[in-house]
């Protein structure tokens, strides 16, 4: 794992991060100061590997800034993406709750600010804070019925729906521009994530464009039409 300390001098705001994220919010002030003191702030350069599926499960992370790929390589070199891990959401949570082996691949797709807290120092949380336990359930739940979803879109939707709905999905997570919400990512990993060629998909993107749907820029995508898009979404073929 290839990741670099954070110096002392950007501690301050560890609890403030903690106070600020969804999983943490309602803690006691003393849990959160505890919890505080555990946190490692790091910061990854684009394109480095945070961890690789087989490594031991032993920490927790939550994203600060940029984009997260947690994916899967076959041996034929293609890859699934199977989650993209944006500001204010976790990533390594299993390994919170057993300890074993990490499941996929954790990918640095921008350069990132994370936070790590080690699996030992959770262990009086959980206990002390039943409702933290609840959370890391609702989690869990979230991240399975997004698994399923993805599952489903793949069997059943044809190529324009799938990629449709992703664009649409991944638009509501992106900041606004002038034109557009803009979608931060590469046409490699976008078919990565929708299971489909990187030419097909590149074929109907180009298409979109000229029907002034999208627009295509280096490194992302602008979404021009959100609404004939969720149109095409609803109305993908289904088998």
């Amino acid at each position: 794992m290839l990741l670099r300390q954070e110096p002392a001098r950007r501690a301050f705001d560890k609890r403030a991060i903690l106070r600020n994220h969804p999983l943490f919010v309602g803690l006691k002030p003393e849990l959160l100061d505890a919890l505080g003191s555990y946190v490692i702030r790091h910061t990854v350069k684009r394109g480095t590997a945070i961890f690789a599926r087989g490594d031991p499960g032993t920490s927790l992370f939550a994203v600060c800034s940029g984009t997260v790929k947690i994916s899967a390589a076959s041996s034929s070199d293609r890859g699934a993406v199977f989650n993209l891990i944006t500001a204010g959401a976790i990533f390594g949570e299993i390994a919170l709750l057993d300890g074993l082996q990490r499941s996929a691949d954790a990918t640095a797709i921008t350069d990132c600010e994370l936070m790590m807290i080690e699996r030992r120092d959770f262990g009086t949380l959980i206990q002390e804070q039943p409702e933290f336990a609840i959370k890391l359930i609702e989690l869990l739940c979230g991240r399975l019925r997004h698994t399923s979803e993805q599952l489903e879109d793949i069997m059943f939707l044809d190529l324009p729906g799938r990629l449709a709905k992703t664009l649409l999905k991944l638009a509501n997570e992106s900041k606004h521009t002038s034109r557009g919400r803009r979608i931060a990512l590469t046409q490699s990993h976008l078919s990565e994530i929708i299971g489909i060629s990187r030419e097909s998909t590149n074929k109907q993107l180009r298409l979109w464009q000229r029907q002034n749907l999208v627009l295509l820029e280096r490194g992302g995508i602008v979404i021009l039409a959100p609404g004939a898009l969720a149109a095409i979404a609803s109305t993908g073929e289904r088998g």
